[in-house]
């Protein structure tokens, strides 16, 4: 199964990489192969977490359309 992520490197130079349609599912690593890796293990323990807890486990995202103005 595929998840989005997100993927940044913060001001320490971390690897800071969440799934955002799981709720707190976030990890880190210092290189982009450990971040992806870490952040694997983090969805699955979140998918058992929230089956454990009876929660959705996912949330449904959706695009809105914000104007920008220069």
């Amino acid at each position: 199964m595929k998840f989005p992520i997100t993927i940044y490197q913060d001001e320490d130079n971390w690897y800071v990489v969440a799934c955002p349609i799981i709720p707190g599912c976030m990890s880190q690593g210092m290189t982009e192969e450990e971040a992806l890796l870490n952040i694997q293990e983090a969805i699955e323990l979140c998918i058992d977490v929230r089956k454990e807890q009876g929660l959705p486990i996912t949330i449904q995202m959706t695009d809105v359309e914000i104007p920008i103005h220069a």
